[in-house]
């Protein structure tokens, strides 16, 4: 979403500092929230102008940057599990990290893979069909 623009923050300003209404009357008019309304009376207090600032960007992960490493240990240990990975890098990096933070950095460097299981199933049976066997029935 894009911010307001300057026009329309000085406006709502202007129309705050000039009649003697309410924040919320204010806000009512401009289909505005009280809260933004507020924010821009501060910011025109404090900083002396009503500029958007910077939009936010996202939190990285403690693992940013370390996909080569991670590269490193998964070829090295291809059949370790999530919380031996944690363990392995808080003994090699000295900083621990949680599985579930493993997981996301893993998933990121695109370096998942599905672990197979080994050991034969055994089929299971309908109860249908094992019990029409163990009484002779069809």
């Amino acid at each position: 979403m894009q911010p307001y623009s300057t026009s329309f923050r000085e406006k709502v300003v202007q129309a705050y500092q000039v009649g003697n209404t309410s924040v919320r009357k204010v806000a009512a008019r401009f289909d505005v929230s009280k809260a933004f309304v507020q924010k821009m009376l501060k910011q025109q207090e404090v900083a002396g102008h009503l500029t958007p600032g910077k939009p936010g960007g996202g939190m990285k992960g403690k693992l940013a940057g370390r996909e080569v490493q991670l590269a490193e240990m998964v070829e090295q240990h291809p059949d370790a599990t999530l919380v031996e990975y944690c363990e392995y890098w808080g003994e090699t990096h000295q900083q621990w990290v949680s599985a579930s933070t493993m997981c996301r950095a893993l998933q990121k460097a695109e370096l998942t893979r599905k672990k197979r299981l080994y050991a034969a199933r055994k089929p299971r049976l309908n109860e249908s069909k094992s019990y029409a066997a163990s009484t002779g029935s069809k």
